[in-house]
């Protein structure tokens, strides 16, 4: 066995694979850039190296210095996690060059399978279904739409060397074929280095599902069940689970079969994914396999009992795999929730900046599980992907599942970025979610126009009322308790409250009872017990008698509660105050519609337009470039463009102009 690994990755995968190693007694050396050097890995390993600067390309891409930290260090093999160098396989080539053991499979395998047009090609020749498509080198956008236009519409354009959504586009006729190619090369060419790209039918109706195969060095070679892919926006995994609710007993079987004859035809060690599209008669059909761990792996831990981490640093120590398929358990259910830094209500934009609040929900051992990088007060950087953090959770069923993934959303508190937590709450309790009857259109079927704050209407809005008059009642009680209680002087606290919430006015009586407060309501009494104290941000306590756990804060003069994805802003006052607060003005707004505003943080990689130019609604204004995802920036009505205010290469802030307008325009982010 090893005494000492580096791990080549960053972020919550390189912990994870820390906190393994540590339980093994191996040692561990984390890698960094600059960007990260007081990241929670660096922190965490027992060793630390500085590889370069901030981009990728310059640090974690940057096989040599690695090999160098190896040295230097004494590590006896390289864990590469997901991403970056993981399907390398010069990489995996240059270290067993070198003596230090790749934890991951061999590179003969990594080159057939990592490539997905050799991996198409060889899946038909093991005998495994496949999608119709073109499966050789696409030369230009022409050729690309001459491609689609055979196959037939609707067609996906994928990078050969993709993954995590990167370098993929769904093309429904021939000016997005041309626009999609170039822009799957341009992504595929930044993230991988490998600007080749393939075209496939696109399957309607479909769903995603993989199967965790796992293979050693002797032979041996079996899966883990499947995991259920299909909750994606954008192509981006967003909520994974394991068993899926689609699949019967005969069909997991033998899609975990042909699974294992596709590792085995390139004698696959370590373990790896095989995905597939799985049509509404559960027809089943090749899509690719990734030859590395899984982002989403952990709910395959979390209903076998295994430590996928710990098998990978086993097989490439030489070890046999302890156990056979037939000691593969399937114990209950489990879901993934990826927690990312992104503003659902600002079309998901990347958002970056410190955490000034990060507080997890309780982990519960078998139940409930927090995969991450981060801490409060560290800084979320627009040079890496979003994700802040992978919520897991376990439970016996798939509704107890739901459940506790529900409360554990709600125990959430992210502060300083946005984050997609209110989006997480929002599909977790969407009845066509919880039926499980949905494909991969789920998210843009139910959120067409995107996600706003209407998606997230409470079914209970009295709980959100009474959570601020709460508060309210709790910051007069002290201050009453400090400053009201002098002979002569004392104060009486009214029990008569006006909450305005929205559109909605809600009149309470609160009176105190122990534990809490009594809330009177068109005649009937409600109760909200709870020991929060003043300050806190998650308030803990119980509703009627059932419990209930809700955010809350103070802004200035009104009372924020969030719960189950809804945040309400909410006023609690006295009724003459509530007739005053309904006579004062509102600001309008600053009219902003002769400028093009930059919509995220990030780098600025193209302007497309000049001083003067006349531009037509839908044509490229700019290209804004952050966490790895190409921004294409459009306008939407015909106008001028008048000055262009910011340079290509420029490092832009939220909202920073970037082209000024002779007349409105009023363009917005494309994809």
């Amino acid at each position: 066995m090893f005494k000492k690994i580096l791990i080549a990755n960053r972020g919550e995968i390189a912990c994870r694979v820390i906190k393994t190693a540590q339980r093994m007694g191996i040692k561990t050396v984390a890698v960094y850039s600059d960007a990260d050097r007081d990241s929670r890995h660096v922190q965490m390993a027992d060793e630390a190296v500085c590889i370069g600067p901030a981009p990728s390309a310059q640090s974690y891409l940057a096989m040599e210095r690695i090999i160098q930290a190896c040295k230097d260090t004494g590590a006896q093999g390289v864990h590469p996690g997901y991403g970056l160098l993981s399907e390398n396989a010069l990489f995996c080539d240059a270290l067993e060059g070198q003596g230090i053991a790749f934890i991951g499979p061999k590179a003969p395998s990594m080159r057939a399978m990592g490539d997905k047009i050799a991996s198409k090609k060889l899946a038909i020749e093991a005998g495994v279904s496949t999608i119709p498509g073109y499966t050789d080198v696409i030369a230009d956008p022409e050729h690309a739409a001459r491609i689609a236009s055979d196959i037939g519409y609707p067609v996906m354009i994928k990078a050969s060397a993709g993954g995590g959504g990167k370098g993929l586009r769904v093309a429904w006729n021939e000016a997005e074929a041309r626009e999609g190619f170039q822009s799957c090369r341009n992504e595929a060419r930044s993230a991988f280095g490998d600007e080749r790209v393939f075209i496939e039918k696109f399957i309607q109706d479909p769903r995603h599902i993989e199967i965790q195969v796992l293979g050693d060095a002797h032979g041996n070679l079996l899966y883990l069940w499947e995991r259920e892919c299909s909750i994606q926006r954008r192509h981006q995994k967003v909520i994974e689970e394991a068993p899926s609710p689609f699949l019967d007993a005969a069909t997991r079987s033998a899609m975990g079969e042909q699974a294992c004859a596709l590792a085995k035809a390139v004698k696959y060690q370590s373990a790896g994914t095989v995905e597939f599209v799985v049509d509404a008669k559960r027809n089943f059909y090749f899509l690719e396999m990734n030859t590395r761990l899984q982002v989403e792996h952990p709910v395959t831990e979390m209903i076998t009992g295994l430590d996928l981490v710990e098998q990978m640093i086993r097989v490439a120590a030489g070890e046999k795999l302890a156990f056979r398929q037939a000691d593969v358990k399937l114990n209950g259910w489990a879901m993934e929730a990826r927690i990312c830094a992104e503003d659902p209500f600002r079309n998901f934009l990347p958002s970056v900046g410190r955490l000034v609040k990060y507080m997890p929900p309780e982990e519960l051992p078998g139940a409930v599980r927090v995969d991450t990088g981060v801490f409060e007060g560290g800084e979320i950087s627009m040079h890496y992907d979003s994700l802040i953090a992978k919520l897991v959770v376990h439970g016996a069923t798939r509704d107890a599942a739901i459940a506790r993934m529900r409360d554990a959303l709600n125990a959430f508190v992210i502060r300083g970025v946005s984050s997609n937590i209110a989006f997480q709450a929002a599909l977790v309790q969407h009845p066509r979610f919880v039926s499980g009857k949905f494909n991969t259109g789920f998210i843009p079927e139910e959120f067409p126009r995107g996600f706003h704050p209407a998606n997230v209407i409470h079914d209970d809005p009295l709980l959100l009322a009474c959570a601020a008059a709460f508060a309210r009642r709790r910051y007069i009680d002290r201050a009453v308790c400090t400053t009201g209680r002098l002979t002569g002087h004392e104060r009486k606290v009214g029990i008569d409250w006006v909450v305005l919430m929205g559109k909605d006015r809600y009149s309470l009586q609160v009176t105190p009872v122990e534990g809490g407060y009594a809330m009177v309501h068109k005649g009937e009494t409600f109760e909200l017990k709870s020991d929060w104290k003043l300050g806190e941000l998650l308030f803990h306590g119980t509703w009627n008698a059932e419990r209930v756990c809700l955010q809350i804060e103070r802004l200035d003069l009104r009372y924020r509660v969030c719960h189950w994805g809804t945040q309400a802003d909410v006023w609690v006052l006295t009724s003459r105050d509530a007739e005053l607060l309904s006579l004062m003005p509102e600001k309008p707004a600053p009219d902003l519609s002769k400028f093009l505003l930059s919509p995220m943080p990030g780098l600025l990689t193209e302007v497309a337009v000049k001083p003067g130019q006349q531009v037509k609604a839908g044509e490229k204004l700019a290209v804004i470039e952050a966490m790895k995802m190409e921004n294409i920036l459009k306008a939407e009505r015909d106008c001028v463009v008048a000055e262009v205010l910011a340079r290509q290469g420029d490092s832009l802030a939220v909202d920073q102009p970037i082209i000024k307008f002779a007349q409105a325009s009023a363009p917005g982010p494309g994809s």
